[in-house]
């Protein structure tokens, strides 16, 4: 017989529980949502003295308990002694230990590596468990694996987004190295969808990365951005800008908007699901000339620039998968990085807006690709 205070090793518990204990794992609910030992029974350590009788009468039954860190499994034993259980142990070490060791999990669970990669998330109640499944289970286009496009993806497969689905194609310039932070200078012609692989694989291997070396166009965007849950705009010129804005509202999926021009960026969020949300033509109902909107290989830009706004975006497309917050809907982010200042501007929908007002009509993505070329 077990001491009631003799405390055991997951590999000892989970031998003692094939043999025939009872492992009962009495964390919160939510905390075992995220994964929990093979075989445990679900007890909050608060219900233990109130339940503990229906999943098991027998008071001479060997009962093992286990909580996170092996603190609260402590006290359950405590507890269940003083009902009359005499067969008591606990796990050291908890079900931290338990996942290291490399345990049967049950299936459901966000996984050992899943537990601690995002351990930080999980702390927060507002991601939790339940917020890094979503996580798990969104899936984000993004437009560019450049300037925007490198922080912007870097920090959502960090996040743990399940898909994430890089449109580019373009191949990587040594002028590209001083603020497109997924390439490499030994990846210098290499294509980028190629480069930002690389890179994503070595920072989270479980994100299913897709990639297409395609430019957007008129017979390909719905192609490519359907059956996702955000997409991200990192483009740099106003003909995959409009077709992604006339896409996006065509298929009901929020854009991240994001742009930088020298020293200054702006982000903001269009949402076709929202009534109130304004598109991308209430910021720019026609595209400016030329010479009014140099890109940056043109005008320049500060190589740290794109990585402040880049960040921003995936902070917005993180908040609408996981529903939290107040997205960048109906706002412009201005940011100058000179003086070191943010402005938010009020962005309605605008009534006459060619793109979502009132008497908007939609001809279809090839008259849409038309109003760039035609300026």
């Amino acid at each position: 017989m077990i001491h009631d205070l003799d405390e055991i090793v997951p590999g000892d518990a989970a031998a003692r529980q094939a043999r025939g204990a009872l492992l009962i794992d009495v964390r919160e609910d939510d905390e075992r949502a995220g994964g929990m030992p093979a075989g445990a029974i679900g007890i909050p350590l608060g219900a233990v003295a109130e339940r503990i009788a229906e999943v098991e009468a027998d008071r001479g039954r060997e009962i093992l308990a286990i909580c996170a860190s092996g603190k609260r499994s402590l006290r359950a034993v405590h507890a269940l002694r003083d009902l009359g259980y005499t067969n008591l142990a606990s796990v050291a070490g908890g079900f931290l230990r338990w996942n290291a060791e490399g345990l049967p999990l049950a299936e459901g669970g966000l996984g050992a590596d899943a537990l601690e990669r995002y351990s930080r998330h999980l702390l927060l109640p507002e991601v939790g468990v339940a917020g890094q499944g979503r996580l798990a289970r969104a899936r984000v286009a993004q437009i560019g694996a450049g300037g925007l496009g490198s922080p912007a993806a870097f920090y959502l497969a960090a996040a743990g987004i399940g898909r994430l689905t890089l449109i580019d194609d373009d191949v990587v310039d040594k002028s590209n190295l001083q603020r497109q932070i997924l390439h490499a200078d030994e990846r210098v012609g290499m294509a980028k969808i190629a480069s930002a692989r690389i890179a994503l694989a070595a920072l989270n291997p479980a994100v299913d990365l897709r990639t297409h070396g395609a430019r957007l166009s008129a017979a390909n965007v719905e192609e490519l951005i359907r059956d996702h849950d955000v997409v991200i705009d990192g483009a740099d010129n106003f003909p995959t800008r409009y077709l992604l804005s006339a896409a996006c509202r065509q298929l009901k999926i929020p854009l991240v908007y994001g742009a930088v021009h020298r020293f200054t960026g702006q982000v903001s969020v269009f949402d076709a699901r929202d009534a109130q949300s304004p598109c991308y033509r209430c910021l720019f109902p026609e595209p400016p000339a030329a010479e009014d909107a140099p890109n940056c290989a043109e005008a320049g830009v500060l190589g740290v620039l794109p990585g402040t706004i880049g960040l921003m975006q995936a902070t917005e497309a993180i908040k609408l998968v996981l529903g939290i917050g107040v997205p960048l809907v109906g706002r412009l982010l201005c940011y100058d990085a000179l003086a070191a200042t943010f402005r938010e501007l009020r962005l309605p929908r605008d009534p006459q807006c060619p793109g979502c007002g009132e008497h908007a009509v939609f001809n279809g993505y090839a008259d849409v690709a038309q109003i760039c070329a035609s300026t």
